[in-house]
Protein backbone atom coordinates (compact mmCIF):
# COMPACT_ATOMS: atom_id res chain seq x y z
CA UNK A 1 0.00 0.00 0.00
CA UNK A 2 1.51 3.50 -1.01
CA UNK A 3 2.06 5.16 2.13
CA UNK A 4 -0.13 8.21 1.62
CA UNK A 5 -2.92 5.87 1.30
CA UNK A 6 -1.93 3.79 4.13
CA UNK A 7 -1.92 7.34 6.79
CA UNK A 8 -5.69 8.22 5.18
CA UNK A 9 -6.85 4.52 5.55
CA UNK A 10 -5.15 4.94 9.29
CA UNK A 11 -7.13 8.10 9.55
CA UNK A 12 -10.26 6.85 8.47
CA UNK A 13 -10.46 4.05 10.94
CA UNK A 14 -9.21 6.71 13.66
CA UNK A 15 -12.73 9.07 12.59
CA UNK A 16 -14.88 6.02 12.66
CA UNK A 17 -13.32 5.14 15.66
CA UNK A 18 -14.20 8.51 17.70
CA UNK A 19 -17.42 8.68 16.13
CA UNK A 20 -18.42 5.66 17.35
CA UNK A 21 -17.43 5.97 20.61
CA UNK A 22 -18.70 9.47 21.32
CA UNK A 23 -21.91 7.54 20.47
CA UNK A 24 -21.38 4.38 22.83
CA UNK A 25 -23.93 4.59 25.61
CA UNK A 26 -21.76 4.84 28.99
CA UNK A 27 -23.05 1.78 30.25
CA UNK A 28 -21.44 0.09 27.68
CA UNK A 29 -17.78 1.45 28.50
CA UNK A 30 -18.86 0.99 31.95
CA UNK A 31 -19.30 -2.72 31.46
CA UNK A 32 -15.88 -2.74 29.89
CA UNK A 33 -14.02 -2.03 33.32
CA UNK A 34 -13.20 -4.25 36.08
CA UNK A 35 -15.27 -4.18 39.29
CA UNK A 36 -18.52 -1.97 40.10
CA UNK A 37 -19.93 -0.79 42.80
CA UNK A 38 -23.05 0.65 43.85
CA UNK A 39 -24.31 3.99 45.30
CA UNK A 40 -27.87 4.96 46.41
CA UNK A 41 -29.01 8.38 46.85
CA UNK A 42 -31.79 10.37 47.47
CA UNK A 43 -32.28 14.03 46.01
CA UNK A 44 -34.81 15.81 48.37
CA UNK A 45 -36.43 19.03 46.52
CA UNK A 46 -37.55 20.06 49.72
CA UNK A 47 -34.23 19.87 51.57
CA UNK A 48 -32.10 22.99 53.27
CA UNK A 49 -30.49 24.88 50.06
CA UNK A 50 -28.17 28.21 49.81
CA UNK A 51 -27.08 30.35 47.04
CA UNK A 52 -23.99 28.93 45.17
CA UNK A 53 -22.36 31.39 43.18
CA UNK A 54 -20.12 30.16 40.48
CA UNK A 55 -17.03 31.23 42.14
CA UNK A 56 -14.96 28.54 39.88
CA UNK A 57 -15.76 30.04 36.52
CA UNK A 58 -15.36 34.15 37.35
CA UNK A 59 -11.41 34.31 36.34
CA UNK A 60 -8.91 32.22 34.47
CA UNK A 61 -5.19 32.59 34.35
CA UNK A 62 -3.31 32.47 31.25
CA UNK A 63 0.35 32.33 29.27
CA UNK A 64 2.03 35.64 30.05
CA UNK A 65 0.38 38.95 28.81
CA UNK A 66 2.19 39.39 25.50
CA UNK A 67 0.72 36.37 24.15
CA UNK A 68 -2.75 37.92 24.31
CA UNK A 69 -2.03 39.95 21.15
CA UNK A 70 -2.06 36.36 19.18
CA UNK A 71 -4.80 35.17 17.16
CA UNK A 72 -4.90 31.60 18.82
CA UNK A 73 -4.88 33.43 21.92
CA UNK A 74 -8.04 35.54 21.47
CA UNK A 75 -9.62 32.43 19.67
CA UNK A 76 -9.39 30.63 22.38
CA UNK A 77 -10.55 33.04 24.97
CA UNK A 78 -13.57 33.11 22.69
CA UNK A 79 -14.64 29.49 23.30
CA UNK A 80 -13.96 29.56 26.97
CA UNK A 81 -15.98 32.85 27.71
CA UNK A 82 -18.68 31.05 25.42
CA UNK A 83 -18.76 27.93 27.57
CA UNK A 84 -18.42 29.57 31.13
CA UNK A 85 -19.26 33.34 30.71
CA UNK A 86 -15.66 33.97 33.21
CA UNK A 87 -15.04 37.93 33.75
CA UNK A 88 -11.18 37.88 34.67
CA UNK A 89 -8.40 36.45 33.28
CA UNK A 90 -4.83 36.87 35.28
CA UNK A 91 -1.64 36.81 33.58
CA UNK A 92 2.48 37.53 34.23
CA UNK A 93 4.42 39.81 32.97
CA UNK A 94 2.51 43.17 31.99
CA UNK A 95 5.67 44.99 33.23
CA UNK A 96 7.83 42.73 30.82
CA UNK A 97 10.51 43.67 28.37
CA UNK A 98 8.22 42.32 25.93
CA UNK A 99 5.44 44.25 26.18
CA UNK A 100 7.68 46.99 26.50
CA UNK A 101 5.72 49.57 29.26
CA UNK A 102 9.41 50.87 30.95
CA UNK A 103 12.56 53.30 29.65
CA UNK A 104 14.62 55.21 30.21
CA UNK A 105 16.56 57.66 28.29
CA UNK A 106 20.13 58.30 27.92
CA UNK A 107 19.76 61.32 30.53
CA UNK A 108 18.35 58.58 33.14
CA UNK A 109 14.76 59.70 33.06
CA UNK A 110 12.23 57.40 33.05
CA UNK A 111 9.71 57.27 30.12
CA UNK A 112 6.72 54.75 29.57
CA UNK A 113 5.39 53.20 26.31
CA UNK A 114 1.31 51.72 26.53
CA UNK A 115 1.11 51.00 22.92
CA UNK A 116 1.35 46.43 23.57
CA UNK A 117 -0.56 47.75 27.58
CA UNK A 118 -3.35 49.11 25.32
CA UNK A 119 -3.57 46.77 22.82
CA UNK A 120 -3.73 43.56 25.14
CA UNK A 121 -6.35 45.53 27.35
CA UNK A 122 -8.54 46.68 24.85
CA UNK A 123 -8.47 43.05 23.34
CA UNK A 124 -9.75 41.54 26.73
CA UNK A 125 -12.34 45.00 26.86
CA UNK A 126 -13.68 43.83 23.33
CA UNK A 127 -14.10 40.63 24.60
CA UNK A 128 -16.33 41.56 27.89
CA UNK A 129 -13.36 40.31 29.60
CA UNK A 130 -11.84 42.30 32.68
CA UNK A 131 -8.23 42.41 33.44
CA UNK A 132 -6.74 40.96 36.95
CA UNK A 133 -3.87 42.86 36.61
CA UNK A 134 -0.85 40.86 38.01
CA UNK A 135 2.09 43.25 38.76
CA UNK A 136 4.85 41.59 37.47
CA UNK A 137 7.78 41.53 36.92
CA UNK A 138 10.46 43.83 37.03
CA UNK A 139 11.49 46.09 34.04
CA UNK A 140 15.09 45.33 32.98
CA UNK A 141 15.90 48.74 32.90
CA UNK A 142 14.60 49.22 37.04
CA UNK A 143 15.79 46.04 38.20
CA UNK A 144 18.49 46.30 40.93
CA UNK A 145 20.13 42.86 39.99
CA UNK A 146 20.51 40.41 37.34
CA UNK A 147 18.22 37.80 39.02
CA UNK A 148 16.22 36.14 36.54
CA UNK A 149 13.15 33.44 36.53
CA UNK A 150 13.86 30.10 35.49
CA UNK A 151 10.71 30.26 32.91
CA UNK A 152 12.15 30.25 29.32
CA UNK A 153 11.25 34.05 28.66
CA UNK A 154 13.23 34.70 31.61
CA UNK A 155 11.68 37.83 33.95
CA UNK A 156 14.24 39.37 35.98
CA UNK A 157 12.50 38.62 39.56
CA UNK A 158 14.73 41.64 41.72
CA UNK A 159 13.58 44.64 43.43
CA UNK A 160 13.88 47.87 41.71
CA UNK A 161 16.75 49.78 41.93
CA UNK A 162 14.82 52.76 42.95
CA UNK A 163 11.54 52.83 44.95
CA UNK A 164 10.71 55.83 44.10
CA UNK A 165 10.77 55.07 40.24
CA UNK A 166 8.69 51.64 40.97
CA UNK A 167 6.54 53.92 42.79
CA UNK A 168 6.46 56.39 39.89
CA UNK A 169 6.08 53.82 37.30
CA UNK A 170 2.92 52.18 39.43
CA UNK A 171 1.05 55.65 39.71
CA UNK A 172 1.82 56.36 36.08
CA UNK A 173 0.46 53.30 34.87
CA UNK A 174 -2.82 53.27 36.75
CA UNK A 175 -3.92 57.15 35.67
CA UNK A 176 -3.16 56.12 31.98
CA UNK A 177 -5.31 53.40 32.40
CA UNK A 178 -8.12 55.67 34.42
CA UNK A 179 -7.65 58.48 31.59
CA UNK A 180 -7.99 55.68 28.64
CA UNK A 181 -11.23 53.39 30.18
CA UNK A 182 -12.51 55.59 33.18
CA UNK A 183 -12.28 54.96 36.93
CA UNK A 184 -16.16 53.53 36.79
CA UNK A 185 -14.45 50.58 34.37
CA UNK A 186 -11.03 50.75 36.08
CA UNK A 187 -12.47 50.31 39.55
CA UNK A 188 -13.97 47.65 38.67
CA UNK A 189 -10.50 45.36 37.95
CA UNK A 190 -8.05 44.25 40.56
CA UNK A 191 -4.70 45.04 41.23
CA UNK A 192 -2.30 42.07 42.77
CA UNK A 193 1.22 42.82 43.54
CA UNK A 194 3.58 40.47 41.76
CA UNK A 195 3.44 36.87 41.45
CA UNK A 196 4.62 33.75 44.04
CA UNK A 197 7.35 35.90 46.11
CA UNK A 198 7.50 33.53 48.74
CA UNK A 199 9.22 31.01 46.04
CA UNK A 200 11.60 31.72 43.04
CA UNK A 201 9.76 34.46 41.31
CA UNK A 202 11.04 37.49 44.42
CA UNK A 203 14.94 37.66 44.73
CA UNK A 204 14.68 40.51 47.46
CA UNK A 205 16.46 39.28 50.52
CA UNK A 206 14.86 38.26 53.17
CA UNK A 207 11.76 37.64 50.57
CA UNK A 208 9.05 38.49 53.36
CA UNK A 209 10.01 41.80 54.25
CA UNK A 210 11.42 42.77 51.04
CA UNK A 211 7.57 41.77 49.52
CA UNK A 212 6.04 43.41 52.25
CA UNK A 213 8.08 46.32 50.87
CA UNK A 214 7.04 46.21 47.58
CA UNK A 215 3.72 45.97 48.54
CA UNK A 216 3.39 48.90 50.88
CA UNK A 217 4.77 51.01 47.85
CA UNK A 218 2.31 49.34 45.65
CA UNK A 219 -0.84 49.73 47.12
CA UNK A 220 -0.04 53.72 48.33
CA UNK A 221 0.72 54.22 44.53
CA UNK A 222 -2.37 52.75 43.27
CA UNK A 223 -4.37 54.47 46.21
CA UNK A 224 -2.98 57.69 45.32
CA UNK A 225 -4.58 57.77 41.69
CA UNK A 226 -7.82 56.45 43.62
CA UNK A 227 -8.80 54.71 46.73
CA UNK A 228 -11.76 53.22 44.72
CA UNK A 229 -8.92 51.31 43.06
CA UNK A 230 -8.38 47.49 44.03
CA UNK A 231 -5.09 46.15 45.54
CA UNK A 232 -4.28 42.78 47.43
CA UNK A 233 -1.67 39.87 47.68
CA UNK A 234 0.12 38.22 48.88
CA UNK A 235 -0.49 36.37 45.57
CA UNK A 236 1.88 33.49 47.01
CA UNK A 237 3.02 29.79 46.30
CA UNK A 238 1.41 27.02 48.69
CA UNK A 239 -1.32 29.23 50.58
CA UNK A 240 1.59 30.92 52.18
CA UNK A 241 1.95 34.22 54.17
CA UNK A 242 -1.70 34.78 54.38
CA UNK A 243 -1.73 35.70 58.44
CA UNK A 244 1.58 37.56 58.48
CA UNK A 245 0.51 39.78 55.69
CA UNK A 246 -3.09 41.13 56.94
CA UNK A 247 -1.10 41.65 60.18
CA UNK A 248 1.44 43.42 58.46
CA UNK A 249 -1.13 45.72 56.26
CA UNK A 250 -3.16 46.29 59.38
CA UNK A 251 -0.29 47.16 61.54
CA UNK A 252 1.16 49.65 58.91
CA UNK A 253 -2.20 51.34 58.15
CA UNK A 254 -1.30 49.38 54.11
CA UNK A 255 -4.62 49.61 52.00
CA UNK A 256 -5.40 45.82 51.48
CA UNK A 257 -8.77 44.73 49.96
CA UNK A 258 -8.45 41.61 49.39
CA UNK A 259 -6.86 38.28 49.94
CA UNK A 260 -5.12 36.31 47.11
CA UNK A 261 -2.71 33.23 47.06
CA UNK A 262 -2.13 30.06 45.28
CA UNK A 263 -2.20 26.14 45.70
CA UNK A 264 -2.15 23.04 43.53
CA UNK A 265 -3.12 19.15 43.81
CA UNK A 266 0.16 18.26 43.91
CA UNK A 267 1.71 20.60 46.44
CA UNK A 268 2.93 19.12 49.40
CA UNK A 269 1.79 19.05 53.32
CA UNK A 270 5.29 20.22 54.05
CA UNK A 271 5.38 23.08 52.00
CA UNK A 272 1.62 24.41 52.33
CA UNK A 273 0.47 22.75 55.91
CA UNK A 274 4.09 23.21 57.52
CA UNK A 275 4.01 19.14 58.43
CA UNK A 276 5.03 15.87 57.49
CA UNK A 277 2.10 14.30 56.55
CA UNK A 278 0.29 12.77 53.35
CA UNK A 279 -2.62 14.97 51.82
CA UNK A 280 -4.01 13.50 48.63
CA UNK A 281 -3.92 15.54 45.53
CA UNK A 282 -8.29 15.27 45.59
CA UNK A 283 -7.76 17.13 49.16
CA UNK A 284 -4.82 19.35 48.86
CA UNK A 285 -6.42 22.38 47.15
CA UNK A 286 -9.54 22.20 49.65
CA UNK A 287 -7.73 21.59 52.61
CA UNK A 288 -5.75 24.68 51.63
CA UNK A 289 -8.91 26.57 50.93
CA UNK A 290 -9.82 25.73 54.30
CA UNK A 291 -6.77 27.21 56.14
CA UNK A 292 -6.72 30.34 53.92
CA UNK A 293 -10.29 31.21 55.16
CA UNK A 294 -9.70 29.99 58.80
CA UNK A 295 -6.81 32.45 58.80
CA UNK A 296 -8.46 35.12 57.41
CA UNK A 297 -11.80 34.87 59.92
CA UNK A 298 -9.25 34.54 62.50
CA UNK A 299 -7.57 37.56 61.33
CA UNK A 300 -8.22 41.77 62.25
CA UNK A 301 -9.92 41.89 58.62
CA UNK A 302 -11.43 39.04 58.80
CA UNK A 303 -14.00 40.18 55.80
CA UNK A 304 -11.77 40.47 53.17
CA UNK A 305 -12.47 38.77 50.02
CA UNK A 306 -10.27 35.51 49.16
CA UNK A 307 -8.98 34.95 46.30
CA UNK A 308 -7.43 31.93 44.63
CA UNK A 309 -5.80 33.60 41.38
CA UNK A 310 -4.25 30.27 40.56
CA UNK A 311 -4.94 26.76 41.05
CA UNK A 312 -5.36 22.92 39.78
CA UNK A 313 -4.64 19.66 40.07
CA UNK A 314 -0.78 19.89 39.37
CA UNK A 315 1.80 22.52 38.82
CA UNK A 316 3.62 19.71 36.63
CA UNK A 317 3.30 18.71 33.29
CA UNK A 318 1.34 15.36 33.79
CA UNK A 319 -0.22 14.12 30.92
CA UNK A 320 -2.29 11.99 33.18
CA UNK A 321 -3.84 14.43 35.32
CA UNK A 322 -4.68 18.50 33.16
CA UNK A 323 -5.26 16.88 29.51
CA UNK A 324 -7.13 13.68 30.65
CA UNK A 325 -10.79 12.93 31.90
CA UNK A 326 -9.33 12.64 35.63
CA UNK A 327 -9.76 16.86 35.69
CA UNK A 328 -13.91 16.45 35.59
CA UNK A 329 -14.26 14.12 38.96
CA UNK A 330 -11.50 16.21 40.86
CA UNK A 331 -13.28 20.04 39.41
CA UNK A 332 -16.65 18.54 40.51
CA UNK A 333 -15.08 17.33 44.07
CA UNK A 334 -13.31 20.69 44.89
CA UNK A 335 -15.82 22.83 43.90
CA UNK A 336 -18.48 21.24 46.57
CA UNK A 337 -15.86 21.50 49.01
CA UNK A 338 -14.84 24.95 48.40
CA UNK A 339 -18.06 26.19 48.76
CA UNK A 340 -18.89 29.26 50.87
CA UNK A 341 -14.77 29.33 51.87
CA UNK A 342 -13.89 31.69 48.89
CA UNK A 343 -14.68 34.13 46.49
CA UNK A 344 -13.05 33.40 43.64
CA UNK A 345 -10.81 30.83 42.55
CA UNK A 346 -9.13 31.02 39.48
CA UNK A 347 -8.44 27.76 36.88
CA UNK A 348 -4.45 27.92 35.37
CA UNK A 349 -5.15 28.32 32.55
CA UNK A 350 -7.63 28.85 29.89
CA UNK A 351 -5.63 28.08 27.07
CA UNK A 352 -2.17 25.84 26.01
CA UNK A 353 -1.19 28.94 24.16
CA UNK A 354 1.46 29.25 27.27
CA UNK A 355 5.10 29.50 27.05
CA UNK A 356 6.76 29.08 30.43
CA UNK A 357 8.40 25.73 29.34
CA UNK A 358 9.34 27.24 25.80
CA UNK A 359 7.18 26.96 22.50
CA UNK A 360 4.40 24.27 22.73
CA UNK A 361 5.80 20.88 20.72
CA UNK A 362 3.28 18.61 20.82
CA UNK A 363 -0.84 19.05 21.51
CA UNK A 364 -0.84 16.90 24.75
CA UNK A 365 2.18 16.99 27.38
CA UNK A 366 0.00 17.76 30.41
CA UNK A 367 -0.39 21.77 29.95
CA UNK A 368 -2.39 23.41 32.16
CA UNK A 369 -5.14 24.74 29.78
CA UNK A 370 -8.42 23.73 29.03
CA UNK A 371 -7.68 24.22 24.92
CA UNK A 372 -4.76 22.22 23.61
CA UNK A 373 -2.87 23.57 20.84
CA UNK A 374 -4.55 23.75 17.57
CA UNK A 375 -7.94 24.38 19.15
CA UNK A 376 -8.39 20.74 19.99
CA UNK A 377 -10.78 20.81 23.30
CA UNK A 378 -9.44 18.57 25.80
CA UNK A 379 -12.10 16.45 28.50
CA UNK A 380 -11.32 19.62 31.04
CA UNK A 381 -13.18 21.88 28.96
CA UNK A 382 -15.68 20.06 28.86
CA UNK A 383 -15.88 19.42 32.63
CA UNK A 384 -16.71 23.24 33.01
CA UNK A 385 -19.55 23.36 30.56
CA UNK A 386 -21.18 21.18 32.53
CA UNK A 387 -20.46 22.48 35.79
CA UNK A 388 -21.85 26.09 34.28
CA UNK A 389 -25.16 24.15 34.08
CA UNK A 390 -25.41 23.99 37.57
CA UNK A 391 -27.83 26.28 39.00
CA UNK A 392 -27.42 29.29 42.03
CA UNK A 393 -28.68 27.60 44.63
CA UNK A 394 -27.35 24.47 46.71
CA UNK A 395 -29.28 21.78 47.65
CA UNK A 396 -28.12 19.68 50.77
CA UNK A 397 -27.47 15.95 49.42
CA UNK A 398 -26.17 12.97 51.34
CA UNK A 399 -23.58 11.79 48.80
CA UNK A 400 -19.97 12.68 48.57
CA UNK A 401 -20.26 12.28 44.77
CA UNK A 402 -22.91 14.43 44.02
CA UNK A 403 -23.74 18.28 44.24
CA UNK A 404 -27.18 19.23 43.69
CA UNK A 405 -28.29 22.66 42.56
CA UNK A 406 -31.92 24.33 41.54
CA UNK A 407 -32.17 26.70 38.94
CA UNK A 408 -34.25 30.05 39.08
CA UNK A 409 -36.53 28.58 37.04
CA UNK A 410 -37.15 25.89 39.65
CA UNK A 411 -35.66 22.87 37.74
CA UNK A 412 -32.91 21.02 39.71
CA UNK A 413 -29.07 20.58 37.85
CA UNK A 414 -26.73 18.35 39.54
CA UNK A 415 -23.08 16.88 39.24
CA UNK A 416 -22.76 13.21 39.74
CA UNK A 417 -18.58 11.59 39.47
CA UNK A 418 -16.99 9.15 39.89
CA UNK A 419 -13.47 10.16 41.11
CA UNK A 420 -10.25 8.07 41.08
CA UNK A 421 -6.64 8.76 41.42
CA UNK A 422 -4.70 9.90 37.55
CA UNK A 423 -3.60 6.89 35.67
CA UNK A 424 -5.17 3.51 35.33
CA UNK A 425 -7.70 1.79 37.79
CA UNK A 426 -10.50 2.69 39.93
CA UNK A 427 -14.20 1.27 39.99
CA UNK A 428 -17.22 1.37 37.76
CA UNK A 429 -19.59 2.72 40.10
CA UNK A 430 -23.62 2.37 39.75
CA UNK A 431 -25.78 5.63 40.92
CA UNK A 432 -29.21 4.44 41.89
CA UNK A 433 -31.03 8.05 42.14
CA UNK A 434 -34.31 8.42 43.33
CA UNK A 435 -35.72 11.64 44.19
CA UNK A 436 -38.29 13.53 46.36
CA UNK A 437 -40.68 16.47 46.34
CA UNK A 438 -39.63 17.01 43.01
CA UNK A 439 -43.01 18.11 41.05
CA UNK A 440 -43.62 18.20 37.69
CA UNK A 441 -40.31 16.56 36.95
CA UNK A 442 -40.69 14.96 33.53
CA UNK A 443 -37.24 13.84 32.18
CA UNK A 444 -33.69 13.42 32.97
CA UNK A 445 -31.35 15.27 30.54
CA UNK A 446 -27.63 13.53 31.10
CA UNK A 447 -24.61 14.50 29.80
CA UNK A 448 -21.27 12.43 30.50
CA UNK A 449 -17.48 13.44 29.88
CA UNK A 450 -15.11 10.49 30.75
CA UNK A 451 -12.27 8.72 28.88
CA UNK A 452 -15.02 7.93 26.08
CA UNK A 453 -16.75 11.05 25.82
CA UNK A 454 -15.17 14.72 25.01
CA UNK A 455 -11.88 13.67 25.75
CA UNK A 456 -9.68 13.69 22.74
CA UNK A 457 -6.72 12.26 24.41
CA UNK A 458 -7.21 8.42 24.07
CA UNK A 459 -7.58 8.90 19.98
CA UNK A 460 -4.55 11.05 20.35
CA UNK A 461 -2.55 8.27 22.06
CA UNK A 462 -4.17 5.59 19.39
CA UNK A 463 -2.60 8.07 16.60
CA UNK A 464 0.71 7.03 18.13
CA UNK A 465 1.06 10.31 20.07
CA UNK A 466 1.85 12.64 16.82
CA UNK A 467 3.79 16.02 17.88
CA UNK A 468 2.80 17.60 14.84
CA UNK A 469 -0.64 16.50 14.05
CA UNK A 470 -1.80 16.40 10.51
CA UNK A 471 -4.92 18.89 9.24
CA UNK A 472 -6.69 15.21 9.00
CA UNK A 473 -5.56 14.28 12.14
CA UNK A 474 -5.69 17.76 13.58
CA UNK A 475 -9.53 17.42 12.20
CA UNK A 476 -9.99 14.22 14.32
CA UNK A 477 -8.87 15.64 17.13
CA UNK A 478 -11.38 18.46 17.53
CA UNK A 479 -14.52 16.05 16.92
CA UNK A 480 -13.13 13.92 19.36
CA UNK A 481 -13.03 17.02 21.87
CA UNK A 482 -16.25 17.57 20.69
CA UNK A 483 -19.07 17.77 23.84
CA UNK A 484 -21.56 14.46 22.95
CA UNK A 485 -25.20 15.10 22.88
CA UNK A 486 -26.99 13.65 26.15
CA UNK A 487 -29.00 11.09 26.90
CA UNK A 488 -32.43 11.98 27.46
CA UNK A 489 -34.64 9.59 30.07
CA UNK A 490 -38.49 9.80 30.77
CA UNK A 491 -38.75 10.20 34.96
CA UNK A 492 -42.13 8.13 36.23
CA UNK A 493 -44.66 10.65 36.90
CA UNK A 494 -45.07 9.19 40.92
CA UNK A 495 -41.60 8.26 42.48
CA UNK A 496 -38.80 8.75 39.86
CA UNK A 497 -35.61 7.13 39.87
CA UNK A 498 -32.59 7.13 37.59
CA UNK A 499 -29.77 4.82 37.35
CA UNK A 500 -26.61 5.97 36.27
CA UNK A 501 -23.38 3.45 35.64
CA UNK A 502 -20.06 5.92 35.84
CA UNK A 503 -16.49 5.09 34.71
CA UNK A 504 -13.47 6.18 36.96
CA UNK A 505 -13.14 9.70 35.98
CA UNK A 506 -16.53 10.42 34.41
CA UNK A 507 -17.94 13.41 35.26
CA UNK A 508 -22.14 13.69 34.86
CA UNK A 509 -24.16 16.64 34.57
CA UNK A 510 -28.34 15.85 35.22
CA UNK A 511 -30.89 18.16 34.19
CA UNK A 512 -34.49 17.38 35.60
CA UNK A 513 -37.06 19.18 33.43
CA UNK A 514 -40.18 19.55 33.78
Amino acid sequence: MHPNLRRLTKIFLLLWMCLWLGAMPTVRAAQAAAGTSSVSIVIDGDAPAHPFPHFWEQMFGSGRAILSLRADYRRDLREVKRATGFHYIRFHGILDRGVGLYHVNAQGKPFYNYSYVDEIYDGLLKQGIRPFVELSFMPPALASTPARQGFWYHPYVSPPKSWSAWSQMIEHLARHLVNRYGLAEVSRWYFEVWNEPNIGFWAGVPKKSTYFHLYDVTARALKAVSPRLRVGGPATAQAAWVGSFIRHCVNHHVPLDFISTHVYGNDSAENVFHKNATISRRDMVVRAVEKVHEEVKASPRPDLPIIFSEYNASYSNEVEVTDSSFMGPWLAHTISHCDGLVNIMSYWTFSDVFEEQGVVKTPFYGGFGLIAVGNIRKASYNDFRLLHKLGTERLEENSPSVLVTRRANGELAMAVWNYAPPGPGGHVKTFALSFRHVPGAKRAVIWVVDRHHGSPLATWEAMGRPSFPSFAERKILQQAGQLPPPKIVPLAAEHPQLTLTLIPHALALIEVEN
